[in-house]
């Protein structure tokens, strides 16, 4: 396989640096490609704005979404952009590697989605009518690829359950993964999480990176998470609400788990 490691960290010599590390080698040496993008090595610039164009549309106003798609659609995007576009291209399977920062992905890697992610090519792909709403949530221009995070907190695995205090851990990685993962089509996989990463001595570590290991030897195979396709039937359209028959005992985000 061909895989993509997008890595937020500023610290090399840290937890998720090593862990990074240890992702390399081991699918390396499993006989798979990868490709890095480390952002801050990368001094990845993380506002989306009009210098993502070499020709903008307006000069007058800056529009995103429209200045975005033209600028993907004529060849008019950053270097930068291109090129990360191009290696999701060539990745048959992503990982996102970060640690959660106020709930979600650092600002340096939410950026790498937001200039990535172009109109035409994250978003704003295929028909929309009375029978579809766009190629996306399934289906899209990542379709066929696999991706999954790779997270670390500071906080202990109970207070991600269920009744944790800072909501269950799918909860919290929802708008990721079925959002920036799901959304443009990708075959999401269940997350790898490390949690209290402030109290990893040697022992602790070992059991991480087996864990890891383990996750990484299975990454062609395990089961993706169930979400529901937007386009198969199970919602209205254009509402995009559950019809009636499916789940009909269940609200917000494991209703579109199947």
């Amino acid at each position: 396989m061909n895989v993509l490691l997008v890595y937020a960290h500023p610290e090399p010599k840290s937890l998720n640096g090593s862990l990074k590390d240890f992702t390399v080698k081991r699918l390396e040496n499993a006989g798979h490609t990868v490709q890095v993008s480390d952002l801050y090595a990368m001094n990845w610039k993380t506002t989306l704005d009009a210098n993502d164009s070499t020709h903008r549309v307006s000069e007058e106003r800056f529009h995103p979404s429209l200045d975005s798609k033209h600028a993907f659609e004529h060849g008019l995007q950053s270097d930068d952009i291109a090129r990360e576009q191009d290696k999701l291209r060539w990745a048959d399977a992503v990982i996102l590697q970060f640690p959660l920062w106020w709930f979600s992905m650092p600002a340096i890697l939410k950026g790498w989605v937001e200039r990535v992610y172009a109109y035409g090519f994250g978003y704003g792909v295929g028909e929309h009518s009375e029978a579809r709403w766009g190629d996306r949530y399934g289906e899209g221009m990542l379709a066929g690829k696999r991706a999954m995070l790779v997270v670390t907190t500071g906080g202990w695995e109970s207070h991600y359950s269920a009744r944790g205090i800072n909501g269950p851990i799918d909860d919290v990685l929802f708008p990721i993964q079925h959002g920036v993962l799901y959304y443009p089509g990708f075959d999401v996989l269940p997350p790898f999480v490390v949690y209290r990463t402030g109290r990893i001595d040697q022992a602790r570590y070992a059991e991480i990176s087996d864990a890891l290991g383990k996750r990484l030897d299975a990454l062609a195979t395990t089961t993706p998470i169930p979400y529901r396709p937007q386009n198969a039937g199970a919602y209205e359209i254009p509402a995009l609400t559950l019809r009636p028959e499916f789940a009909p005992d269940q609200s917000g985000f494991v209703a579109h788990i199947e």
